[in-house]
């Protein structure tokens, strides 16, 4: 089976470019269960991401929500918001990203009254059920959205045209009436999420503590672990553990250095703690992740 993964940086925002300056907009027909570990893992996004589940399930983490999307149904991931993708089996979910100044460039009318509302005050994500009327016409749009795509050819000014249908349909529903204080909370709680993120990566290889994660972001051992948890579910050590380990399969698989050296380099006690927590990752040893990567 061929796998996939997804790339992202050292904040998890994703490093794909997403269509071009010219034309910022590219559509994905993705199955999940292609993936490594049949997931998209964490990452986020300037772009604006709207999808629809064609085959399977999908199961959409956003902060402490789990969202179940069954087949028929879909979903808009609103600008900058981390999120995670999971399967239990084939999910074929057709996904387009694309920039918010595709709609209208910034700072112009159509931009600041119809788009920058609905990406600062509607919230993290909208679920699409096509048993609300609305939402079904919305998912019928990104039907053809999609058949547009696949048809190829100069489809440009149909899919704007399209989105820009989609987009008022979306922005008529949206509820703008408050600064809705949750999302600024959970942007404030994303960037210092990042900036413990950025800080275990810079120091992964020094024994590290629950505290000096905290105190890179300024925030309580407490308040850390809640951050981490609201925001990818795992804990400040479970995160540090499972980078320490991809750096030491990207050390596997690119470099003939030893199992004892590369533990020691990416920051484990021991050569076996280090192969206990890898296997329990990986569902393999260090040196069979090797065979299988030569």
């Amino acid at each position: 089976m061929n796998t996939c993964a997804i790339t992202t940086d050292d904040t998890l925002r994703e490093t794909l470019r997403h269509g071009n300056s010219g034309y910022p907009f590219a559509y994905y027909p993705e199955n999940i269960w292609q993936f490594d570990f049949h997931r998209i893992d964490w990452h986020w996004h300037h772009e604006l991401e709207f999808l629809s589940v064609a085959e399977g399930a999908a199961l959409c983490l956003v902060g402490t929500d789990k969202i179940e999307l069954p087949k028929g149904c879909g979903l808009f991931i609103n600008s900058g918001i981390l999120h995670r993708f999971e399967a239990q089996s084939s999910a074929f979910i057709p996904n387009i990203v694309f920039s918010p100044t595709l709609l209208a460039p910034e700072k112009s009318l159509i931009y600041e009254k119809y788009v920058y509302p609905v990406i600062k005050f509607s919230g993290a994500y909208q679920i699409f059920d096509p048993q609300t009327e609305w939402q079904k016409q919305i998912l019928q749009i990104l039907t053809q959205i999609f058949t547009m795509q696949e048809a190829g050819g100069n489809n440009e000014l149909g899919t704007v045209q399209l989105l820009l249908q989609m987009w008022d349909i979306l922005f008529c529903h949206s509820d703008l009436s408050s600064d809705s204080p949750d999302i600024h909370h959970l942007s404030h709680q994303q960037a210092r999420l990042q900036t413990m993120m950025q800080y275990i990566h810079d120091h992964y290889m020094e024994e590290l503590s629950l505290e000096e994660i905290a105190a890179s972001a300024s925030v309580s051992k407490s308040s850390a672990l809640h951050i981490f948890q609201s925001g990818i579910r795992i804990s400040p050590v479970a995160y540090l553990i499972q980078y320490r380990l991809m750096q030491a399969a990207e050390q596997l698989s690119t470099t003939k250095k030893s199992v004892s050296s590369i533990a020691e380099e990416t920051g484990f006690t021991s050569s076996g703690y280090f192969c206990r927590k890898f296997r329990q990752h990986y569902h393999m040893s260090p040196n069979e992740y090797r065979k299988k990567k030569a």
